[in-house]
């Protein structure tokens, strides 16, 4: 059942997403070569605790991290570890979730590690765009679930890239996971219709290769079949009388 969240309740929401935004600040100001994915963890546990939020993730179905950190042909669920080091070049994923006052706020950005290529950059750089294409096209009140996915889709492949069919964006309130499922590709008109109250996590997941994935032997990892590069942008946002606000963004 999909939940209309009340003002009250959207507030508290966007308190979470205040301190997932300032997980991805300090992260983003800390990143270098040498730095383990565990390294990256500690800085957003940290930040997160001293703000008076819970790690959502930790424990999740068994997760054993506290965020996601996804290196390079990693597209999502990328479990922290001391012996995963990052070298210039890189591409990294943290995908974060915090939990206040009962609510959670769930967001994911891709971040270059040092002197990236050209390829990785312009990919990192059309994941976030595809977010801002759909949400800016179709989300509104009056439209449907589908034509944020249909726009998701239309812009990555004008690009040249393909989008995962298998992992979804998702309702995000009282729990991590709500109704809907907000895929990344979809038909226009199709799925649940956009309501006010409604709030969301939109997370295009691209691929620079072909769509195949696999999932490692840790039950999490989900990696590009190709060895190819992946990269992931989420944010949680509502809809609104005039269309949406983003409730995991700061002054960026």
């Amino acid at each position: 059942m999909i939940s209309l969240k009340s003002p009250r309740e959207i507030l508290l929401m966007k308190e979470s997403g205040r301190i997932v935004h300032m997980v991805f600040t300090k992260v983003k100001a800390a990143l270098k070569p040498g730095m383990t994915t565990l390294d990256v963890d500690k800085i957003a546990k940290d930040v997160i605790i001293s703000e008076g939020g819970i790690p959502t993730f930790k424990n999740y179905n068994g997760f054993k991290g506290n965020v996601c950190v996804s290196v390079n042909d990693t597209l999502i669920h990328g479990i922290p570890s001391k012996k995963e080091i990052l070298k210039d070049g890189d591409i990294v994923t943290v995908d974060v979730g915090v939990t206040k006052n009962g609510y959670v706020a769930d967001a994911a950005r891709t971040f270059l590690v040092g002197n990236a290529k050209e390829n990785a950059q312009t990919l990192v750089k059309v994941t976030e765009d595809s977010f801002w294409y759909a949400v800016n096209l179709a989300a509104k009140p009056g439209n449907h679930v589908g034509d944020i996915s249909h726009a998701v889709h239309e812009y990555a492949s004008r690009h040249g890239y393909t989008v995962t069919t298998e992992y979804t964006g998702h309702g995000v309130g009282r729990r991590l996971h709500e109704d809907p499922a907000v895929p990344n590709a979809g038909q226009k008109g199709s799925g649940p219709l956009l309501k006010v109250g409604m709030t969301l996590a939109i997370e295009p997941m691209l691929n620079e290769g072909l769509v195949d994935l696999v999932v490692l032997k840790d039950g999490w990892t989900v990696k590009t079949k190709d060895g190819k590069l992946a990269s992931h942008y989420e944010n949680t946002i509502v809809i609104t009388e005039n269309g949406y606000e983003v409730l995991t963004m700061g002054e960026e």
